[in-house]
Formats: structure tokens, sequence, C-alpha cells
């Protein structure tokens, strides 16, 4: 049964992920699917939090971009959804829970 983003989710990076900067875009490829995904600057930071702690919950991260950018908190939460659950869907990120 597939999971439902949301806040409460801790998300995990999978083995086999490559992440290259170029330039201002961060470049993400499943080695083992093919799949590519660029990201801006934000979804670089989002994806760095990710990183930087292992299973963290997407609260966290948006709790930790609302001190690091002026952006109003429901419109953060909603974006670090839609990205999470792209970066599920085309298996760059694991959902925990």
């Amino acid at each position: 049964m597939k999971q439902t983003v949301s806040l409460t989710s801790r998300v995990r990076i999978p083995d086999g992920i490559l992440s290259h900067l170029l330039q201002s875009e961060l470049i993400l490829l499943h080695l083992d699917t093919g799949v590519y995904c660029g990201l801006d600057h934000v979804g670089t930071r989002i994806w760095q939090l990710m990183q930087a702690q292992p299973s963290c919950s997407l609260q966290h991260i948006v709790e930790t971009m609302i001190a690091e950018y002026d952006v109003d908190r429901d419109r953060c939460a909603k974006d670090v959804l839609a990205l999470a659950g792209r970066l599920e869907e085309n298996k760059l990120i694991e959902l925990l829970g």
C-alpha cells in the first residue's frame, strides 16, 4: 500500500542516488532506473536538509525553511510536500512513516 506524503512523514535518500550541483541547479540521478531530476535553489536546499539528517521529518524541513527564507508557513508546507511527493514517485527518496 502506497504511503501518503504528509508533514509527519520521515524521508530517506536510498542508495544509488547521485547528486551534482551544476551552476545553480542540483541534478539528481537514480542509477538503477535512470530517472533524473533537476532542482532549483530552494529544492536544492530541501535536498540538502534531507541529506543532512537521514530520516528527518518533512515538518522539520518546513521549520528550517521558514527560519531561513521569508516564506509563509502554509506555502512552504505545500511546496515541501509537493517536492517530496514528486521525489518519492520517482524513487529518489523513500518515505519511512
